[in-house]
C-alpha cells in the first residue's frame, strides 16, 4: 500500500519524504489556507520534494469552471492530480478532463455507487472518507471493502485512496482491506511509529548497556 501525506505543510512533507515514506501528497483548500502561503508556491514546492502524485483541488462547483481550473493546475507540474468533488457537475468535468489525459482524484466519496460512477467517468483515484462516516456511526472501512470488491470485478484503471484517516487503526485496516493508498495526516503518521513496549524495551537495553559498560 502506498502512503500519501494529507497536508500542505512543506516541512512535514520533507521530514517524512527523507525517510522514504511519502509516495504522494493530497491537499485541499483548507489545508493550503492553514499554511497562510500562496497556493501555487506551496504546490510547486511540494512537487519539488515528492516524486509522486500531488492532488490539488478545484474550488469551482460547475463543470465549466472546474475544467478551466483543472487545466491551469495541471500545467504546474506533470505530477499534479486534480481533486474534484463527487457531484454531478464534478463527474461531467472528470469525464472531460480524463479524455484529455488529466488525472482526477474524485473526492468526498461516501457510497459505493459514487465510487462506481467516478471510475466509469474516468477518475484515476477515488477517495472514500472513512473518518467522516465513522463520525456518524457508520463503519467507514466497510465502504472501502465494498469498493475494493467492485473494482476487482472490473478493469477500472482507478485506485482507492482511503481518506479522512483519524488514527493508526484506519491505516492498518486500509492495508488489510486491500486499499491502494492511505492518505495520512502528519499527526497520525507520527503515531504509527509508537508502541509502549518499544519504549520499554529500548529503555531496558540502554540500562543494561550502561550497567555493563557505563554511559
Amino acid at each position: 500500500m502506498k502512503f500519501f501525506l494529507d497536508t500542505a505543510n512543506v516541512d512535514k512533507i520533507k521530514y517524512y519524504a527523507d525517510m522514504g515514506l511519502v509516495d504522494g501528497v493530497t491537499t485541499n483548500p483548507s489545508l493550503v489556507a492553514k499554511e497562510g502561503r500562496n497556493f501555487e508556491e506551496v504546490i510547486k514546492e511540494i512537487t519539488s520534494i515528492v516524486n509522486g502524485p500531488v492532488s490539488a483541488e478545484v474550488t469551482a462547483t460547475d463543470s465549466e469552471n472546474m475544467v478551466k481550473q483543472a487545466r491551469q493546475l495541471s500545467k504546474m507540474h506533470k505530477n499534479i492530480v486534480i481533486k474534484i468533488p463527487m457531484i454531478k457537475e464534478g463527474i461531467k468535468a472528470a469525464h472531460t478532463l480524463a479524455k484529455e489525459g488529466i488525472k482526477i482524484n474524485m473526492t468526498l466519496i461516501f457510497s459505493p455507487s459514487q465510487a462506481l460512477l467516478a471510475a466509469k467517468a474516468g477518475a484515476r483515484y477515488v477517495s472514500p472518507f472513512v473518518g467522516r462516516l465513522d463520525d456518524i456511526s457508520h463503519i467507514g472501512m466497510e465502504l472501502v471493502e465494498t469498493i475494493r470488491g467492485i473494482f476487482d470485478n472490473y478493469d477500472f484503471n482507478c485506485e482507492i485512496i482511503v481518506a479522512s484517516i483519524r488514527n493508526p487503526l484506519h491505516v492498518v485496516d486500509a492495508a488489510v482491506t486491500g486499499a491502494d493508498i492511505a492518505t495520512i495526516p502528519p499527526d497520525v503518521m507520527d503515531k504509527l511509529f509508537n508502541h509502549p513496549l518499544t519504549d520499554i524495551g529500548l529503555a531496558k537495553f540502554m540500562k543494561d548497556w550502561e550497567s555493563a559498560f557505563g554511559k
